[in-house]
């Protein structure tokens, strides 16, 4: 599973870093980076919920 990230839905506010700090970090302004492109073994609850908790729905899961 892979986590995507559309820079350009991504508005700074930096809710999706809180439930998947491991996948996810935040510039100085609050805009998603992606850490780790693929989802480790047992990290699917927390990127789903990244992906949930954007509220520009930037981030994606994808199989």
């Amino acid at each position: 599973m892979k986590l995507l990230l559309d820079s350009t839905r991504c508005q700074g506010y930096g809710l999706c870093h809180e439930p998947a700090p491991e996948l996810i970090d935040l510039d100085d302004f609050g805009y998603a980076r992606i850490l780790a492109a693929s989802v480790p073994p047992g990290g699917e609850d927390a990127a789903a919920a990244a992906v949930a908790a954007c509220p520009n729905s930037a981030l994606k899961l994808v199989k």
